[in-house]
């Protein structure tokens, strides 16, 4: 299950209720991390070994359509982080970012099942397993 940060929660509000707008980010990228964040944040997010954030942009061929009234969306395609070439630790969740890099937390979650990922081991979130609940 997915989480809006505060900062997006914020920002939907000042948008919608307020006179403040919200512009759409051009950059969604991927996170992981093996200590949880939360809506405010923090967590630790895997660093070295050839880690970076994936980007996985707002666009329609990346992120599915809604069915009826479910209020979620998925990767399209597998989200692929390639090869570790040091440990990357035990990843728990992940989150995404308006940037490759610092940037604003939006969502995070949970993932389905911990992964230790070691050097020379590859890590992909499979296609349709980025769930995002909008509820």
């Amino acid at each position: 299950m997915s989480q809006a940060s505060d900062y997006l929660e914020d920002n939907i509000i000042k948008h919608i209720f307020r006179t403040g707008s919200f512009t759409k980010p051009s950059v969604l990228a991927v996170a992981l991390f093996t200590a949880a964040p939360s809506d405010s944040g923090g967590g630790t997010e895997v660093s070295g070994g050839s880690y970076a954030r994936v980007s996985v942009n707002p666009l329609d061929a990346n992120w599915a359509a809604t069915s009826g009234t479910n209020g979620q969306t998925s990767n399209v395609a597998a989200i692929n982080f390639g090869t570790a070439t040091g440990s990357w630790g035990t990843i728990t969740h992940f989150a995404i970012f308006d940037a490759t890099s610092t940037g604003n937390m939006l969502i995070w979650g949970a993932l389905t099942a911990s992964k230790t990922v070691g050097s020379g081991d590859a890590f992909q979130i499979p296609a349709g397993s980025a769930v995002i609940t909008v509820a």
